[in-house]
């Protein structure tokens, strides 16, 4: 089954709001808010395999608490560089 350009974008971007645990769901749902309308095809695959993962996983490899996968890393640093900004916000 072919999926449409908005079916997809929209099952992306509810995938990655809800995880499991809020700090994916901020980390990767903020992303996927900023990045997914003006992602290319390869941008979508690569971010549809880093949602497949555990949030425990990928919260290690986006904090740098752990190293990520050869074939996540490029994703999940595109993520981390994204999320870095924010980090000395707040109160």
């Amino acid at each position: 089954m072919n999926e449409s350009p908005e079916v997809r974008l929209k099952r992306l971007r509810i995938r990655a709001w809800h995880r499991g645990i809020k700090e994916m769901d901020l980390i990767l749902g903020g992303w996927a808010d900023r990045h997914l309308d003006t992602a290319d095809d390869a941008t979508l695959n690569a971010f549809e395999v880093v949602l497949a993962e555990a949030d425990h996983d990928l919260y290690q490899w986006v904090s740098g608490q752990a190293e990520a996968p050869v074939g996540l890393s490029a994703m999940l640093e595109r993520i981390a560089a994204d999320m870095r900004p924010t980090l000395g916000r707040g109160a």
